[in-house]
């Protein structure tokens, strides 16, 4: 299966990483990897110093797309971390109503590529809107592979300790608030370890955190959202990828997903390269937000039709 080479690739990044030289591989039994000739027919993969993994299968091949979608993020090492982010927002560009309703704006497919996300990351994260409007569990129940660590953002400490991911034993949970609203001795929240970073109630210094994340060994960390935590993470320059999922629907006022300081012209504007994905009836933009365009950012003069 295709799902089965992509957990094996994110597995074998580090081993792989000390191996100063290409290295083509198929799929092998038990969902492992198993290194062949470059050029053998049944590659699936190359692995490139420096570079990572590339899929070595026609694009014909039914299993390429989903490969290739989640290749960079496999990619990373503890040497080469990842910070990826994830957004479904409407046409009009809102994530949920004003309500706080979002389940869901994206459809299932979409879903289920969140819980990819988080099957090949040590740590996801969410700010306390998502908690308290969803109280997800932030596991992979829909797909193989490990959960990750949970990270919940509470700059001012409004969240109760009753929310599941704080209950409950699916996965480890850090809650994270201002330093100085942590009691002295204080180290749990629930169930949850508790970490005080700078900050205060209307945000936290998440470079701080990424900092404590990456000492932890959490080399691909999830923003999964909501939209107040993507915007503070691109407005630090900590979002290497950002997969903005836009649904075929029409909200009109609402909860917005990004907002950052307005610029004064559209040249001023990151205009990050990117690939589209079809999924459902949902389209997936994958922007490398560490690679711009040339040229004003035209890939292609184009018009291909999806449907």
């Amino acid at each position: 299966m295709a799902w089965d080479v992509v957990l094996a690739a994110a597995e074998d990044a580090d081993r792989l990483a000390d191996v100063h030289e290409p290295a083509a591989f198929a799929a092998a039994d038990g969902g492992r990897l198993r290194r062949v000739a470059e050029g053998a027919p049944d590659a699936v993969l190359m692995w490139r110093p420096g570079e990572g993994w590339s899929t070595a299968l026609p694009a014909s091949d039914p299993r390429t797309a989903l490969i290739d979608l989640y290749l960079p993020v496999c990619s990373a090492t503890n040497a080469r971390p990842i910070t990826v982010g994830h957004l479904g927002q409407s046409l009009d560009g809102f994530i949920a109503t004003h309500s706080g309703d979002s389940q869901w704006v994206t459809g299932p497919e979409n879903v289920l590529h969140m819980h990819r996300l988080r099957a090949l990351c040590d740590a996801v994260v969410v700010g306390s809107r998502t908690i308290a409007a969803d109280d997800p569990q932030l596991t992979t129940r829909l797909v193989p592979g490990p959960s990750p660590v949970r990270v919940v953002l509470d700059p001012g400490r409004r969240l109760g300790s009753g929310h599941r991911v704080f209950t409950d034993d699916s996965a480890a949970t850090i809650y994270v608030c201002a330093g100085d609203l942590v009691g002295p001795g204080e180290t749990t929240f629930g169930r949850a370890e508790i970490l005080g970073v700078a900050g205060n109630e209307d945000g936290l210094d998440v470079r701080e955190l990424m900092d404590t994340l990456r000492a932890r060994g959490c080399s691909r960390v999830f923003v999964e959202g909501g939209g107040v935590t993507i915007s503070m993470f691109l407005l630090g320059d900590l979002l290497d990828r950002l997969h903005l999922a836009v649904a075929p629907l029409l909200i009109g006022d609402g909860r917005a997903a990004i907002r950052l300081p307005p610029a004064a012209a559209l040249g001023d504007c990151h205009r990050p390269s990117y690939r589209v994905f079809r999924m459902g009836g949902d389209v997936l933009f994958d922007c490398d937000l560490r690679t711009r365009h040339l040229d004003g950012g035209v890939q292609t003069p184009t018009v291909t039709r999806v449907i």
